[in-house]
């Protein structure tokens, strides 16, 4: 419960950083911005990996709520050179089950919707709130109790239920 309101209050803080910058999106920046430009408006990123040859890779998330991470690469010089939605079931079918750790998993797409257990499986599941082909999906990625993820499922989101007529 306490990893959900976390996920949650971090959520709100990205969408009201983004409200007082006056709606800055990942999407609004262009190849040759610097990452001081990017930091300034969106805030600090959910994860910050290094690449390889310098330079770092920042991702931000629009979960619990949204559909949508976007990892943003930086050269050595701190100058953006791309932009990319990782939220997709492509990204999340290419998971090599087995040889794959929690770690990654949260550097590759940030802080999941939410982390839960279900009774057929030892160990954590995390899901993820994704668009595909207009359908609202949920990849939940399986990670066993060494924090290796070893299964992958897709759901469509459930419906609300429609107000009772009575």
């Amino acid at each position: 419960m306490t990893a959900t309101i976390s996920r949650a209050a971090a959520a709100l803080a990205f969408g009201l950083s983004a409200l007082l910058a006056g709606c800055a999106y990942p999407t609004q920046f262009k190849p040759g911005d610097s990452e001081a430009q990017v930091q300034a408006k969106l805030g600090p990123p959910a994860a910050t990996v290094p690449l390889p040859g310098g330079g770092q890779r920042l991702t931000y998330t629009t979960q619990p709520m949204g559909r949508e991470a976007f990892q943003l690469s930086f050269d050595q010089g701190g100058r953006l050179l791309k932009t990319e939605q990782v939220l997709t079931a492509e990204r999340f079918g290419a998971i090599p089950l087995g040889h794959y750790t929690v770690q990654q998993l949260l550097q590759d797409f940030g802080p999941p919707m939410e982390i839960t257990g279900v009774y057929s499986f030892d160990g954590k599941v995390y899901t993820y709130r994704l668009w595909q082909d207009n359908i609202k999906r949920q990849a939940h990625v399986h990670v066993d109790p060494q924090g290796v993820a070893r299964k992958l499922m897709f759901t469509d989101e459930p419906m609300p239920e429609p107000p009772d007529p009575r």
